[in-house]
């Protein structure tokens, strides 16, 4: 194990045992929701987690070094966002050696559970290529973290504020495969569908871990993103959603607001915009991802015991 890891007895114990463990971000909770919502809504997931048979795993970056199963007061000073800064797998050595604390996105989370031994993370969604990328050349490090590091997300597709036709474009260009769980087409995070089409679909979570059984084998060393559609009942209206977004971008460009700090501001304005509908769906989609990302990582485990390839 990296000496630069810290983990929990829990998380380290399950580890060892081969036990499922199912990474989460610190991001999502730090600049993703408002508090104290974005506290409760990190303790749900850890229960979800939990109930399913796996063992939960914040992860975030501090006190020189990564620390892998926030809980106590570390989990309370990432909610309440005091001096926390977001960062991604770039910065994660930077914020090591000052001891600086930092909340990981999806690409810092991905590089920090794989060096843990993580197989599974589940999050809300990914990052990817921004509209109006062709002349900005705005394009999220999530992407290329999925073209480098074996680790298995679990999300709702790539938020809404995204180019979804080029995000997609841009992973097939990396080799990473995007399987749609339930689904024949592209989640669109607030919407259960994109009309984009996908080739690769998965009805159960042991089809899910057959799958990271046979890459691990393998080795190809890409990550696997899992597009699990948010449930019907919190889905969101396509036409609500996609009037919002272009509110907030153009207010967003107003103000000035570029690279890290577009996304959370965006996310922050479509609550206003929607007058929370978007908060409450994000909440209901993070719980859904939690849950079946638990439910892979059991699988996984299971498969793993039974000597899959």
């Amino acid at each position: 194990m990296n000496p630069l890891l810290s983990l929990t007895p829990e998380v380290r114990a399950a580890l060892e045992e081969g036990r499922p463990v199912v990474a989460l971000e610190s991001t999502l909770i730090a600049q993703g929701m408002p508090y104290p919502q974005n506290l409760e809504m990190a303790q749900r997931l850890v229960r979800v987690i939990r109930e399913e048979g796996a063992v939960p795993a914040i992860i975030a970056v501090g006190y020189a070094g990564i620390l892998v199963g926030l809980d106590g007061e570390n989990l309370q000073r990432i909610a309440e966002g005091r001096d926390v800064a977001k960062i991604s797998s770039r910065d994660i050595p930077a914020f090591v050696a000052s001891g600086r604390l930092g909340a990981t996105t999806v690409a810092a989370t991905m590089a920090c559970a794989h060096l843990a031994g993580i197989r599974v993370f589940a999050t809300g969604g990914i990052g990817g290529v921004h509209r109006g990328a062709e002349t900005t050349f705005d394009i999220s490090a999530d992407l290329e973290e999925f073209a480098r590091t074996p680790v298995a997300v679990v999300s709702a597709g790539a938020k809404a504020i995204l180019d979804l036709p080029k995000t997609l474009e841009y992973l097939e260009a990396k080799g990473v495969p995007v399987i749609g769980y339930g689904t024949d087409t592209f989640p669109a995070f607030f919407c259960r569908s994109s009309d984009l089409p996908l080739e690769l679909r998965c009805d159960d979570p042991d089809e899910v871990a057959s799958l990271l059984c046979v890459q691990d084998e393998l080795g190809f060393g890409r990550g696997t993103l899992i597009a699990n559609p948010i449930p019907a009942e919190h889905a969101m209206p396509e036409a609500e959603i996609e009037a919002a977004v272009r509110d907030a971008l153009d207010e967003a460009t107003g103000h000035g607001v570029t690279g890290k700090a577009v996304t959370p501001f965006l996310l922050a304005r479509l609550v206003k915009l929607t007058a929370g509908r978007s908060l409450a769906a994000n909440m209901a989609l993070v719980e859904h991802n939690a849950r079946l990302g638990a439910q892979i990582a059991v699988a996984y485990a299971r498969a793993k015991r039974a000597g899959s390839p």
